[in-house]
């Protein structure tokens, strides 16, 4: 059976009672794996993780869509993560028995539909863009939700599907089909911005950093430090060790230590097995040596 993973992002992580909801709406939808859910007061943001057959996937975000929708309004929405959508992002990621490809008619089909139902914008990216300039969520986010309705009169940011104009409450949304993706964060030993975004600046590919990587800089209000964000879109090209190592040696030179790191939501094993080996010095080390790797190929997993 196919599997396929989907990680939306909503723009809510305070709300209790909303993201309850949200991860409602989804269970019920049918046979979907809901394998995680994050959230973040901060960023005021929560992530879902969700897996199973393409059909149960597609059913389980239209009802996390139609939750958001309902519930989620951006003119009253602040938070630490830079958001165009009440619903921000929806990627899907093949996992076992399912292609790139497959993933990218999934996300042109849901995508379609949700522009359909509710009235959303929906601008499709990585694999699934239409146009180059598209391919990055970034940049497609780019002004946020405040700066959409001057932003969607831009031909060049025309939707691939739905209306002309944001959702008034629900904004734009963006749905993609990618590889496996790190969302990665830094604390510092400060609660200066400033540095946590020069730090960002210096790692992040687009300004002639690491490569694969994204990083910002935002404030944590709640733990009194500075954070630098990360999303790492390829951990075989720059693995965790790496982008905690060139973290660490930037805020040190500025006499600043890391307080911890964290992941948000799930991470492959072999990223882990990776900074296992890099720091542990380990030699001749595979992940045929994980126990519960042997016991599933013993089982036929």
């Amino acid at each position: 059976m196919a599997i396929i993973e989907s990680v939306p992002n909503i723009s809510e992580g305070r709300r209790g009672e909303v993201i309850s909801a949200v991860a409602d709406a989804v269970r019920r939808s049918g046979p979907v794996r809901l394998i995680d859910l994050s959230s973040d007061a901060d960023h005021n943001r929560s992530v879902l993780t969700l897996a199973g057959d393409p059909e149960a996937v597609r059913a389980a975000v239209e009802a996390l869509v139609a939750a958001c929708v309902e519930r989620i309004d951006l003119r009253a929405h602040r938070g630490g993560h830079p958001r165009m959508g009440a619903v921000d992002v929806v990627p899907f990621v093949p996992v076992r028995g399912a292609t790139m490809e497959d993933c990218v008619r999934l996300a042109r089909s849901v995508g379609a539909c949700i522009a359909s139902r509710h009235g959303l914008p929906v601008y499709l990216y990585e694999r699934a863009a239409t146009a180059a300039h598209r391919s990055n969520l970034a940049e497609i986010r780019r002004g946020e939700f405040e700066g959409f309705p001057e932003k969607i009169k831009d031909p060049l940011w025309k939707p691939d599907f739905g209306p002309d104009r944001i959702h008034p409450t629900a904004g734009c949304v963006a749905v993609g089909a990618r590889e496996f993706l790190i969302a990665y964060n830094i604390n510092l030993k400060t609660d200066d911005l400033d540095l946590a975004k020069s730090i960002a600046r210096t790692i992040r590919e687009s300004s002639g950093g690491l490569p694969c990587v994204k990083a910002m800089g935002v404030t944590l209000k709640e733990r009194g430090c500075a954070q630098v964000s990360i999303n790492m879109t390829d951990f075989r090209t720059t693995p965790l060790h790496r982008v905690f190592e060139t973290v660490r040696t930037e805020a040190a030179r500025r006499g600043v230590e890391i307080a911890g790191s964290e992941i948000v939501g799930l991470v492959p094993g072999e990223a882990l097995a990776q900074a296992a080996e890099f720091y542990l010095r380990l030699e001749g080390f595979d992940g045929s040596r994980v126990l519960e790797r042997r016991l599933e190929e013993e089982n036929g997993g």
